[in-house]
């Protein structure tokens, strides 16, 4: 079975001014275009190391949102502008910064970073971690079989998403699970009818909010469906989809049909996340395929209550009647009858509110940074 990484690393869990005993030499490589869950827990994860005293540099696509983020929050970043996956100049430059630089640790933390990681590393005595976020299984081809067999450990965010991994040939023991983390304790401000309004949200009703890219797997349209069989118990309910992706016009036409123009809202990529999440009556997730979503425990430490369906890693982070409300995949009939039930239900909604924020102290950036140090730590003590 997986391997489920306690936090005990030398480095720990502690105040913001501990320093490391022994500080490690990171690289962070995510190459993804775009910003979702994967480059916001790279961010994370970068920013606790060095707070931990390690050093750590991200290296990221050129133009996209995790390099400014980064280079905000003060994090080193090196731009890479790679053609593919299979980006040979570009590994190269970054095998000639492993060595110039003494790298220890190499992390990919996307699919494409992982080949180019892997290359990078080549020749080199730097030790490549590799992160699998999501739950789609990886390509069954002699290329992932490659990459995977030269990483020196396998993390996964979720038993689900470590599972998946047989497919090319990595057992079960061999992948250890660190759920993924988020900021618990954050002092933020709903965002007022002013804000919401400018977006289509009428006052007077309850809001329901869905977070995510409009993609297949995060399955919008179910949401919108899910919205009219709330709304037509929920008198007032408005819905605000946060995101943006493929699927924008597909969601715009099932709206339309519907005929949810007033209640349903296309808020489109956003940086106030939080501020919106925290307005909200609850958060909805109609997603077929999760990792384990940043945004369900982000609902959680902000005391919003959640209605999910049961997608993949989904059950791992929300108990059903507990923590947060669980409904078969693709069934807009039970999500939207889900919303319902929370909206109606006092006494429910401030249990699995109160239950929740228990249960994302498990989920802190502080503890995911830990355990992920502790394979670190294992790793170059394997090697000597």
């Amino acid at each position: 079975m997986c391997r489920k990484i306690q936090t005990h690393a030398s480095c720990g869990l502690g105040t913001a001014d501990r320093s490391c005993a022994v500080p490690l030499r990171i690289l962070q490589v995510d190459t993804e275009r775009g910003w979702r869950g994967g480059q916001r827990q790279t961010l994370l994860v970068a920013r606790e190391l060095i707070r931990l005293g390690h050093g750590c540099t991200i290296v990221a696509r050129a133009g996209e949102p995790l390099e400014s983020r980064a280079r905000a929050a003060g994090i080193p970043v090196v731009s890479v502008t790679p053609h593919s996956e299979l980006a040979v100049r570009t590994a190269l430059r970054l095998r000639s910064l492993i060595r110039r630089e003494r790298i220890q640790i190499v992390h990919a933390q996307a699919a494409h970073a992982h080949t180019l990681a892997a290359l990078a590393t080549l020749g080199t005595r730097a030790k490549l971690v590799v992160t699998r976020h999501t739950a789609r299984p990886p390509r069954a081809n002699a290329g992932t079989r490659w990459k995977y067999a030269r990483a020196s450990a396998i993390i996964a965010v979720s038993r689900a998403a470590a599972g998946l991994l047989a497919a090319v040939g990595v057992a079960a023991g061999a992948v250890d699970v660190i759920a993924g983390g988020v900021e618990i304790d954050r002092d933020v401000a709903p965002a007022g009818m002013e804000l919401l309004g400018a977006m289509g949200v009428r006052p007077g009703g309850p809001l329901v909010i869905w977070v995510g890219a409009l993609t297949a797997e995060k399955d919008p349209e179910t949401f919108v469906r899910a919205a009219a069989v709330a709304a037509a118990r929920v008198p007032g309910l408005q819905a605000l989809l946060v995101g943006d992706g493929v699927r924008r016009g597909n969601v715009s036409r099932i709206i339309h049909e519907l005929r949810m123009r007033e209640t349903v809202h296309l808020a489109g990529f956003r940086t106030d996340v939080d501020e919106l999440l925290a307005a909200a009556s609850i958060l909805a997730s109609s997603s077929r395929v999760e990792g384990l979503p940043l945004v369900i425990m982000d609902a959680f430490a902000l005391g919003v209550p959640v209605a999910a369906t049961a997608a993949t890693g989904v059950p791992e982070l929300v108990e059903d009647g507990v923590t947060g409300l669980l409904v078969p995949v693709d069934d807009a009939s039970a999500l939207g009858s889900a919303i319902a039930r929370v909206l109606e239900d006092d006494a429910l909604s401030s249990s699995m509110r109160d239950r929740a924020r228990t249960r994302v102290r498990d989920y802190s950036i502080e503890r995911t940074a830990a355990a992920t140090v502790a394979v670190y730590e294992r790793v170059l003590s394997a090697a000597g």
